[in-house]
Formats: C-alpha cells, structure tokens, sequence
C-alpha cells in the first residue's frame, strides 16, 4: 500500500468559546492510503488540550508505517498500536476502513454490521456568547431544523450561564437542550447550578466537574437532577469501565477512544449498565465526521456537528445543516472532497 499525507487550515465561521479556551480555527491532516487503484481517506485534527500539533500528527500518522502492509485487512488487524495516540488510530482505521469500503463496493456502516444507513439528529454547539446572540442562533437553528441545542457553559460568571440557557429556551422553546461546562465548576457550584437548569429543561450535562476523579464525578451523578454525561473522564475503554453504571452517559469521540471500533467496544462495555451511549466530535470536516455517522444509530445522544461549525468544509457527504446527519449512498465513508489542497512535502 501507499500513504499520503496533507495537511490543511479549517477556520471556523465563528470564534467558539468554551469554558477553558476560544477557538477561531485548526489543523487538519490527511491521510490518503492507496492500494489497488482504490483510495481511503482518513483525518486527524490538531488539539492543545491533547498536545497534538499538525507536524507531530504528521510525524506520528507516518510511523505507523501503512506500506509495510499488503492490504488493508492486515492494517486494520495490526491496530490500534499502542505506539501513537488514539487520534492517529481513529485516522488510519478510517482510511482503511474507508479503502476497504470503496473496493467492495459497500457503505462503512455495514462493514460494521448496520445494513441501513444510519439517521440522526446532530446537536448543534451554541458557545460561551453574549445573550442577544445566543437567542438569534438559537431561533435560526431551530428554525433550520435542529432539535439538540448544546449549550457551551463555565463562563466567569454562573449567572451568566443560567441567562444564556434561559434565552436559548425563550428563543426555541420546543428544541432538546444539553449542557456542557467541559469541567469548570467545583463540586459546591455544580450541586448549587444543576437544579437551576433541570428547572429551564435542560436534559442533560456533560462533564460538569474537572476530569481527573471519576469517583467525585460518579457521586454527583447519583444525587443529580440532571442525567450526568462522561467526557473528559472517559478518554479509554478503561476509563469507560470504570464509570460504567455510575454516570448516566459517556460521550464517546473517536478521537479520544481510538476510532470506530473501540467506539463499538465501548458501547458494548456499557450496555445494560444504566449508562448510555453519546457520540461526540472534535471540530473537523465532513472527513472527520463521516466515521462517527455510520455509528450514529447506536447512540442516544449524537453531537456531531464539527464540520457544521467550519467556515467552508472541503469535504461533503454526511449532511446536517438541516440538524440531521446521515451517510450519503457512495461507497466507503460516503465523502467527497470539493477542493483541492497542495500535498505536504
């Protein structure tokens, strides 16, 4: 087999502020894996949070060393290594996966035994903002179709979180709302805001407290108002383990756990367990999305809207703009990319 690698700048139509940071763009990596006339496509996405610049994505997706391989089966059985981290796997299974699909003719998801296309509604990310533009976004998104909204939260001010919620709810009354601090608040604050939000409709929180002890996490699940959603503290299948039957959801990115088939290992770690499936994403384009969209279905919660936060996605194929992902009827991973960028050296 043959590997290429690409390397390209996605701004965001928007900065997105969060409660640790704002972002107003990213990396972006390919990786395209040619074998037999066919070509997979896979990405990986830069993330201070993960340490992962575009020039170590590039010096790490290239150790993995694809043309040691004479197919794409006896790659997709060597992985994941352990050598390079889950961000890399997630991007060499897809384009293996994506390789593999595109050859026999058939859609990812029923490489990985789904038979229909899977088709959900996506939450749609309203970040840390002011209140006027919160309740205008949150009208033209539900007017556009949305049903999730995902409020970003952990602003300076709490009050000014529970204002930003209630506006949200004024603006879209009928829409689903979840909430995400990504970790700010203290135990005290979260026991203190949670019944406040419970009370405007919010459906659920992720990551309320800061990652690091589960236990604490697990103990304010069990007294919540609110159904308590694992993110930061539930990067791998261990992590997931540990928290299975003590938080109400984890939020699965395939970026964090490895890629679609740790996905699936996970969502089978928790089943039966009171703990339910959410499928979460990194800011990316469609590339990036597609894999977590042919798993779509499995999950109760989908928030898979990165690429719908780009200022112009160069790939196409999964939809949402209308607050639905799907995967399109091509082969593979069902993307297409619509411009054309130089290769790296």
């Amino acid at each position: 087999m043959k590997a290429r690698l690409r390397t390209v700048r996605l701004e965001l139509a928007e900065p997105l502020r969060i409660s640790r940071s704002t972002m107003t763009a990213r990396d972006a990596v390919w990786l395209c894996v040619e074998h037999e006339g066919v070509t997979g496509y896979g990405e990986a996405v830069s993330s201070v949070y993960y340490g992962l610049d575009a020039d170590t994505l590039v010096r790490l997706i290239s150790a993995v060393g694809l043309e040691r391989f004479a197919d794409p089966e006896s790659a997709l059985e060597a992985l994941p290594s352990r050598a390079v981290p889950p961000a890399v796997n997630a991007a060499v299974e897809s384009a293996l996966l994506d390789l593999v699909g595109k050859r026999d003719g058939v859609p990812v998801h029923r490489l990985l035994g789904t038979p229909n296309p899977p088709g959900v509604a996506t939450a749609r990310t309203i970040g840390i903002t002011s209140l006027a533009h919160a309740a205008a976004e949150a009208r033209r998104l539900a007017a556009s179709g949305f049903e999730v909204l995902k409020v970003k939260a952990g602003a300076s001010d709490p009050e000014d979180d529970v204002e930003r919620v209630r506006v949200i709810r004024d603006a879209a009354p009928r829409v689903r709302l979840l909430l995400d601090p990504n970790g700010a608040w203290s135990v005290p604050e979260a026991e203190r805001l949670l019944p406040r939000f419970a009370a405007l409709g919010v459906e659920a929180v992720e990551q309320p407290l800061p990652p690091g002890d589960p236990d604490a996490l697990g103990a304010l699940a069990e007294r919540s108002p609110l159904p308590v959603i694992a993110d930061e503290d539930a990067v791998s299948v261990a992590d997931v383990r540990r928290l299975a039957g003590r938080v109400h959801g984890v939020n699965v990115k395939l970026a964090k756990c490895g890629g679609v088939r740790a996905a699936l290992r996970i969502a089978e770690l928790i089943e039966g367990s009171g703990t339910e499936l959410m499928l979460g994403c990194l800011t990316a384009s469609s590339l990036g999305l597609a894999p977590a969209v042919h798993l779509a279905d499995r999950a109760r919660w989908a928030d898979l809207d990165g690429h719908l936060l780009l200022a112009h996605d160069p790939w196409r194929g999964i939809g949402g703009a209308d607050g639905f992902v799907r995967p399109s009827a091509l082969p593979g991973l069902g993307v297409e990319e619509v411009t054309a960028h130089a290769d790296v050296a």
